[in-house]
Order: C-alpha cells, then structure tokens, then sequence
C-alpha cells in the first residue's frame, strides 16, 4: 500500500499477525526489501511492518524533500496510518539514524530498538566527497563497489545477494542516493544515546567495512538496557547475508 504523508507517498508493506509488531527501516538507499529474509521467520509470530523511506524502492518523494526531519515525521505517519500504538523498532546502517531520533523523540511508542550495523555518527561529511563524485559520474559502477564492499562474505549465495543488492540499490536515482548521504552529514547521536531506556538489541558483523565493529561496540556501553549481538563473519548487512541468525536474536531479546 502507499501511505500520503507530507507530498511523499510512502510505499508500505505488512505481513504476520502475531501479538506484538516490529517494523523495520532500511539504510541509505536499501529499501524494506532488506528485510525481507528475516521477515520471512519472524512474521510467523510478529506482526512485520516496513516501507521505502524517502528516496528508496516504490516510494515517491521529491528529492528535495528528503531529510532526517522528514523520515522521522514518515515513521510516526506510519505507524499512526497501521493503528501501531507500539512496536519494536529496527533499523539497518543509516536508518538508524532516524530510528534512534523517533526514540528520542517518543519513547512510549516503542517497546525495543533494534541496530543493524547502525550508522549513528557522520559529522566529517567531507570524507565523502569521492564517494558522493562517483554517484554523481558513474552511480552504476560506484552502487556495485559499495555492494561488494557491503558484502564481504564468501557463502555459496554471495554472489546472488550483490546481484540483488545491486538491483534493490539501482531504484534510488542517483539525486536520491547523493541527498540521503549529505542528509547525515554533521550529525552525531553519540552523546544522546545514554537517553534511550528501552531495551536495544545491537547487531553488527564483525567484518562490516562500511560500518565498523567498533561503532556498535561503543553503543553497547552508552545505551543502559542492551545486549550486542556480534554475527561472526558477516559484513554490513547480516539482514540479507545471515537472515535467520538475525531473527533468532531479535526472537531471543524480545521473548
């Protein structure tokens, strides 16, 4: 379904009706579709809720549009829409970002936090000029280096998952993906992690190159009420690459 929320219409999707909903945000420009592997096991007990924020997969949003103001405001738009009182909140890379501010924002929404190799921190943005050159010059061949190095693993079904990574990238145009990387720039959630009280659940794959390990690691102490959850030879992206592992934690945490 698409959701109008503020001159964006925000493609939305649910699947499960169990007790409890948990509703899911991608990173960068990866859409839900990031979380379609865990879904699959945890919408047999959870009520699983995701949509392409601003810039990513079906949804339709002017690129000026696109803020951390604004999908924070998307998330809330969300929820209220579906009639979700209250969930447990995932996010993957950058969408920790707006994950951790609609926490801080309304902490009685959510009953849990959940980081994927959260990207919490860019207040040196100009390190991502080369980057941000590329996507504007060659977006194909700069999205496929950032998948391959998103993906490190070497599983039988890597090969297939860069495949897919490239194709779940490639929806975004290449205004989109440049506007969602300067959106982070200068912000830094560090010193405001300490605030969140909620149960959180941190995971991170101990051969992320995007994201270091070392990030989640210094969540771990900030945030009172959490446990780091690290997935053994996995790269940025455990959703695709260790789906089920992944569901079992967020089972075990929230059980």
């Amino acid at each position: 379904m698409f959701i109008p929320h503020n001159n964006a219409q925000l493609y939305t999707v649910e699947f499960g009706n169990g007790p409890r909903t948990f509703v899911a945000h991608g990173g960068w420009t990866g859409s839900w579709e990031l979380w379609t592997e865990p879904f699959t096991h945890l919408s047999k007990t959870w009520r699983t809720v995701a949509y392409d924020h601003r810039g990513t997969g079906a949804t339709i949003a002017p690129v000026e549009s696109i803020s951390i103001e604004n999908m924070v405001a998307d998330l809330f738009a969300v929820l209220d829409k579906l009639n979700i009182e209250t969930c447990v909140l995932g996010a993957e890379s950058a969408g920790g970002i707006v994950a951790v501010n609609a926490v801080l924002q309304q902490p009685n929404r959510f009953e849990g936090l959940v980081l994927v190799d959260a990207l919490l921190h860019n207040e040196d943005g100009g390190s991502d000029a080369n980057f941000i050159n590329g996507l504007k010059t060659n977006y194909k061949g700069t999205v496929g280096g950032f998948v391959d190095a998103c993906v490190p693993e070497s599983e039988s079904n890597s090969i297939e998952i860069r495949s897919w990574g490239r194709k779940i990238l490639a929806r975004a145009t290449s205004e989109s993906a440049v506007r969602l990387l300067e959106c982070t720039h200068g912000i830094d959630l560090r010193p405001q992690l300490a605030q969140i009280q909620i149960p959180t659940l941190i995971i991170h794959g101990d051969s992320d190159a995007i994201v270091p390990l070392s990030d989640s690691e210094y969540v771990a102490t900030q945030i009172p009420n959490n446990r780091l959850h690290v997935v053994k030879g996995a790269g940025h992206v455990p959703t695709t690459t260790r789906p089920l592992e992944v569901a079992q934690a967020i089972n075990q945490y929230f059980s």
